[in-house]
């Protein structure tokens, strides 16, 4: 991901090509093809709709080097995104497309015109997807990205546009390419190969076999390697606060490696859960071990006093990129079985292997979702007893053998005879046990198809894809609860000293974890042409076709015993059966209008179907001047983790209480309080699959030109504009719940008010009673929320695209493209009748990676062109600023108010309301050294410019956003590489 944004201004040149109306410059005959969107052959890519087609040689000047870079740095790409570097999310090690920022479940990916199984596990809990990561890169001949709705040709799912990836179909001879290359700090590491090996001249013997391999490996890179700011919650070096309480407050709600204990009640001496509610008898804590690397810091009044070890967690445990492996073999026979039948058969096996690691479990946990409180580490928390034994059980017995004073509670000798009070709790993390997690997804995928003619004019083609995706997902560090307060109880854990807690008692308490979970794709397809009479532009055709498929996932709970804590209990389950039926009739109806006009039916075994129906018109008035528009009318299906009874999952997100409540617990966080009880948590919505959802609707339209005075400048400009109806969504009244929970003073008034937001609201989880405030409001942890289909959602903005090829000197070639997509406005409508807006801002937060809608994207790239040798390139990615609210997580988006950062602060607010905008550029060059082989080398982020401070990024990613700004965090790159082909 060296140049994760490195080709989308490329896209404009394609877009201003496919799309100009002036004839070839000479008379070569320009082979027929099937643009996407389409199913007609045709010999150029102008079509009523707005297509942006990135060839593999694009691609190579770009210095891309996979499928995900290529299509996801395209401008259209918006909220939602989904880059290999998010690792907190559901499908952590994915990557995606959002076209329109409507979210990854709805933008279709093909190959080869043909669907794919979908990555086995769910985008934030529900939206279905197809992994980028498992798209072989060496193979790619074109990628054809339509910016519009496609229902009619290819089904749910394409609301937001297409992205077809077309591999080359035959290859002779031996070709390949190495490349290699590092960041600026020595890490970032990237390695890349591929060969392919091909036989056979199809135009004369009728067959050609090609093999391809290919392998890719980047390496980590941490927070710490990266310093400010993105390796701190501590922003008081720039005027902002301090949010990490692990240097700071002896009760920090994560804990640190060095244990913090403070004396307690406990009412059931055989549960380490049982700790007394309320306050401490004392306020005086104390570290278990002052051995502090860091230094220390004393409190010396309020209700939490002593000394203890300083900490950075982000900076300890974070990563900004995870270490990965890219494996693929793909192979392809194309066979001429007679004169007028083709048949094909491809093959292909991909294996993306991630490795994420992040900040260690604590003892102050929250109960897996579907568990009863009882089980919840943090209500109020952990303790450790004063008598310890073998059995770990009726320890303080004196006739239970083997019983021993507990050498990890400090209060244990003095409170030998009065066990209920003399119980010690633990303010902790785990640091000598890894928190990880290591994901395996093998994709195995086969198609084969025929296809010939017949009569004058007949055209026909039948193809099959079958396909499976699985996933082997391996989580290292997890607490088991019982062996966790087995090992309390018995104290084989040892507190005080972690570096001597055996390999055997560390496995104990975190065993690994081995979900594997899966999903499949059969289709089977066929269509037909026909040219049926001349207009006054050309021939008319009609096309029609037909289609079956069946998809299936099991995407497994990994946490199906409800035995671990914080573990995800998320699952998806379903199968069915989809029918299709879809017709496309173009008419070149006069010589300067051609409209097209398609449809499909499709028809879901769960018992609902719908048409979708798209007209385009395309009219060149002048040779070099062209008017397009499209209608469309589409749909998306529930997913099955929507829609399942089975499907089950808890999201989660950033929120800070209102200042009542944080005043309610000692004062506001920003006056310098620095209880962690009363600052921003995480809290989560519980949501089952509901199988009464109907799928979502959409009508989208575009409106555009094409303008191409010379024979070396052309630009389009398109409008476009798309409504979904019926959005499915995961409660949408949330915000609303929230608010309505902490506008009261205690928990049942609380959350009586969430059940009166409406039906399928409720307290799902309280957390346990402030310790310091016991009298206080409690936190609400997760809010029981229904799948419905509610509310619409609108998205208007504007693409424009130019492209300009002149001579500099003799010998000398300037080709200059510029690319920008602007976002008028991207709106929810809530069922209440607000509306939620996100142009320009963090919101949707709780979609994908939450890193917004920014409503500006840019990119220019101007390459010098020297005869046929060499050529050097420049490219410049925008992204606009964006403002760091969220409609979705505060109905108040005001920057005073709305800040994710710090809420209710006035004068905080405004300094920290906009992430500021961020321009990247990037060189490339290569040297022909002769016809079979090429050099290259690439610098990316050529200026180090670094990511902008995004306060309001998840906490997994202190202050900056992934999708967007990558390139920012990693800084400057470089590669050198060479190709060849023989």
């Amino acid at each position: 991901m060296i140049c994760s944004a490195a080709v989308a201004l490329l896209g404009a040149t394609s877009a201003a090509a496919q799309t100009a109306p002036a004839a070839p410059a000479d008379d070569t005959e320009v082979e027929a093809i099937v643009v996407t969107g389409s199913m007609f052959r045709r010999t150029d890519t102008e079509t009523p709709s707005p297509v942006t087609v990135l060839t593999s040689e694009t691609l190579a000047h770009a210095g891309i080097s996979t499928a995900a870079d290529a299509i996801r740095s395209i401008s259209a790409d918006g909220a939602g995104s989904i880059p290999t570097g998010f690792q907190g999310g559901f499908s952590a090690g994915g990557s995606a497309v959002s076209l329109r920022g409507l979210g990854v479940s709805s933008t279709l990916v093909l190959v080869d015109g043909l669907r794919s199984a979908n990555f086995p596990l769910n985008d934030d809990g529900h939206n279905a997807y197809v992994d980028l990561n498992s798209i072989p890169f060496s193979l790619i001949d074109r990628i054809e990205v339509l910016k519009d709705g496609a229902s009619s040709s290819y089904g749910a799912d394409a609301i937001g546009g297409v992205v077809n990836l077309m591999l080359k179909k035959t290859f002779v001879g031996v070709a390949g390419s190495m490349e290699a290359g590092q960041s600026w700090k020595s890490d970032a590491e990237h390695k890349r190969a591929d060969l392919t090996l091909g036989y056979g001249d199809y135009a004369k013997s009728g067959w050609n076999v090609y093999i391809n391999g290919e392998y890719q490996t980047d390496g980590r890179v941490t927070n710490h390697s990266r310093g400010f700011p993105y390796n701190t919650l501590d922003l008081t070096p720039i005027g902002g606060v301090d949010n990490n309480t692990a240097d700071s407050s002896l009760t920090p709600t994560t804990g640190t490696p060095t244990a913090v204990v403070t004396r307690v009640g406990q009412t059931d001496l055989n549960n380490p859960l049982a700790g007394a509610a309320g306050a401490p008898f004392t306020n005086q804590y104390q570290a278990l071990n002052l051995n502090c690397p860091d230094g220390t810091f004393t409190i010396a009044s309020g209700s939490a006093q002593g000394t203890s070890c300083k900490y950075n967690l982000a900076d300890m445990y974070n990563q900004i990129a995870p270490l990965q492996k890219r494996y693929a073999v793909n192979g392809r026979l194309s066979v001429r079985l007679s004169e007028n039948i083709e048949a094909y058969a491809t093959g292909s096996y991909s294996r993306s292997d991630v490795s994420i690691k992040g900040q260690p479990q604590n003892t102050r946990l929250r109960q897996p979702f579907g568990a009863p409180a009882s089980v919840a580490s943090n209500n109020p928390g952990m303790v450790l007893p004063v008598w310890i034994c073998p059995t770990g059980v009726n320890c303080a017995d004196p006739a239970t053998a083997g019983r021993t004073l507990n050498p990890n509670n400090p209060f244990a000798a003095a409170y030998a005879n009065d066990p209920a009070n003399g119980a010690a709790r633990i303010y902790y993390v785990f640091g000598d046990i890894p928190f990880s997690s290591d994901r395996t997804n093998e994709v195995i995928r086969g198609t084969a198809g025929l296809s010939g003619s017949f009569g004058d004019d007949w055209n026909w083609r039948v193809d099959g894809v079958a396909a499976r995706d699985n996933l082997r997902l391996e989580q290292h560090g997890y607490l088991n609860i019982a062996n966790t307060l087995h090992a309390i109880n018995t104290g084989a854990y040892n507190f005080v000293n972690p570096s001597a807690n055996t390999a055997a008692v560390r496995n104990s308490i975190s065993p690994d974890i081995i979900t594997p979970s899966h999903s499949s794709l059969v289709s089977l397809e066929g269509s037909i042409t026909k040219r049926l009479w001349t207009l006054p532009g050309g021939d008319m055709q009609l096309a029609v076709g037909g289609q079956v498929r069946r998809e299936e996932l099991e995407n497994n709970n990994q946490n199906a015993r409800l035995d671990t804590w914080t573990l995800t209990t998320s699952s998806a389950f379903g199968k069915h059966t989809v029918s299709a039926g879809y017709f496309e009739v173009l008419a070149p109806v006069l010589e300067n209008v051609e409209v097209n006009v398609s449809g499909r039916y499709d028809h879901y075994s769960e018992g609902y179907g719908h048409f979708s129906p798209k007209i385009g018109v395309k009219y060149t008035p002048i040779k070099q001047l062209a008017f397009r528009g499209t209608y469309a009318e589409g749909f998306r299906a529930p997913t099955f983790a929507e829609a399942s009874p089975r499907s089950q999952y808890a999201g989660f997100s950033n929120y800070t209480p209102p200042v009542s409540f944080q005043n309610a617990h000692g004062g506001t966080v920003t006056g310098g309080n620095k209880n962690p009880y009363a600052g921003q948590y995480s809290i989560g919505g519980g949501y089952n699959g509901n199988p009464d959802l109907k799928p979502e609707i959409s009508r989208s339209f575009t409106a555009g030109a094409i303008y191409e005075p010379t024979r070396w400048l052309s630009m389009t400009v398109d409008y476009y504009n798309v409504k979904k109806d019926g959005l499915i969504v995961a409660g949408p009244l949330l915000a609303q719940a929230r608010a309505a929970y902490y506008s009261k003073t205690n928990q049942t008034d609380a959350c009586a008010a969430v059940a009166a937001v409406g039906p399928g609201y409720s307290c799902n989880v309280v957390d346990g009673v402030d310790p310091l405030f016991p009298s206080a409001l409690p936190r609400v942890l997760i809010i029981n929320a229904p799948f419905v289909n509610a509310n619409y959602q609108i998205t208007s903005g504007a693409d424009f695209a130019v492209t300009a090829k002149a001579p500099v000197t003799e010998g000398v070639r300037l080709v200059s493209r510029l690319e920008i997509t602007h976002v008028f406005n991207s709106d929810l409508h809530t069922a209440d009748g607000k509306v939620q807006k996100y142009a320009g801002t963090l919101g949707p937060n709780g979609l994908s990676a939450g890193n917004g809608t920014p409503d500006w994207r840019g990119n220019w790239q101007n390459t010098f062109e020297f005869g046929d040798k060499y050529t050097l390139s420049a490219t410049a990615y925008y992204v606009g600023k964006i403002k760091q609210v969220a409609a979705d997580v505060y109905e108040d988006t005001s920057c005073a108010k709305g800040n994710l950062y710090n809420n209710g602060d006035a004068a905080m607010g405004e300094k920290f309301c906009y992430i500021k905008k961020f321009i990247n550029v990037d060189v490339n060059g290569t040297a022909q050294v002769n016809d079979q082989v090429q050099l290259y080398a690439n610098i990316g982020n050529l200026f180090a410019e670094k990511a902008p401070v995004a306060p309001g990024a998840y906490t997994s990613n202190p202050n900056y956003l992934s999708a967007f700004h990558y390139p920012g965090l990693i800084g400057r790159t470089f590669k050198v590489g060479v190709r060849f082909q023989y």
